[in-house]
């Protein structure tokens, strides 16, 4: 009875094991989206095959693969925005907070306020002025609230990690930004709208090595109010910034684990011959 007793006592004060604390860490984490059976086509080219994983709220899932697998046609499926190309559809779900964003009733444009989305190339107004650019998806919408856009284009601008090189520049014209400042002044107009996801597709690889880092501690900064899910070529870049990684191959989730796991341990072989340059 005292062994069993002293027994049952060091299971308790025992240290969890790594895999238990990740399994609990993994059942915290409230799943901003689910992707359930999620195949999309051009035309007759299939390019997404049953994709299914659940996307964390409040973390950085990272997206890689090789050049054609599917990564960018992914992520635009969460804001609707693979539909936008003629001939491009999708079958199956994708839920954001409870809601299948391709239900019959969802508005896409206000969907995409929601979900915002930062491309490879950055891509500001060139002529409409830094204060213009941060306010563009609030006026077009008509959701910018009379006096209010002073106060938004600060906050943006704060969030975006700018406002501080920027604040005595709002007149001038955003094509006349540094190519690492463009890049966050299109992450501040996202953030004006005040999503719940931001989208980023490479949103490094036209950027220097110092912009690059910027965006990185900007997205580390972000991931505290935002769910991020970030498209990159870059294994090293999606080590540093995800909490979580998927990686596609031909269309298919091949994996999706804790980003330390998927690259110290990875459990398929095609993952580990990708991240270890064997192909790709």
């Amino acid at each position: 009875m005292l062994l069993e007793t002293k027994e049952k006592v060091t299971q308790l004060v025992s240290p969890a094991k790594p895999s238990e604390i990740e399994a609990v860490r993994e059942a915290q984490a409230r799943p901003k989206f689910r992707v359930e059976d999620l195949s999309a086509w051009f035309g007759d080219k299939q390019v997404l095959d049953g994709i299914g994983m659940k996307i964390p709220e409040n973390q950085v899932t990272a997206i890689i693969g090789p050049s054609g697998c599917g990564k960018s046609t992914f992520i635009r499926t969460l804001n609707r925005m693979h539909e936008m190309v003629v001939g491009a559809r999708v079958e199956g779900r994708v839920v954001l907070d409870g809601q299948d964003i391709y239900a019959t009733d969802i508005d896409p444009v206000l969907l995409r306020r929601r979900v915002g989305m930062v491309f490879q190339k950055p891509n500001p107004f060139p002529t409409m002025s830094i204060r213009d650019n941060v306010l563009a998806g609030l006026k077009l919408t008509r959701a910018l609230k009379r006096n209010r856009g002073g106060e938004i284009v600060e906050t943006a601008l704060r969030q975006a990690a700018l406002w501080e090189e920027l604040s005595g520049r709002l007149d001038e014209p955003g094509g006349s930004l540094s190519g690492g400042q463009q890049q966050r002044l299109v992450i501040a107009r996202a953030l004006a709208v005040e999503p719940d996801v931001i989208l980023m597709d490479e949103p490094c690889s036209a950027l220097d090595p110092i912009a690059t880092a910027r965006i990185e501690d900007l997205i580390h900064a972000l991931k505290d109010n935002y769910t991020i899910v970030i498209v990159t070529h870059n294994m090293q870049q999606a080590a540093r910034v995800s909490d979580r990684t998927a990686f596609f191959l031909l269309g298919e989730l091949i994996e999706y684990e804790d980003t330390n796991q998927l690259f110290t341990s990875p459990k398929d072989k095609r993952t580990e011959d990708y991240i270890t340059g064997k192909f790709g």
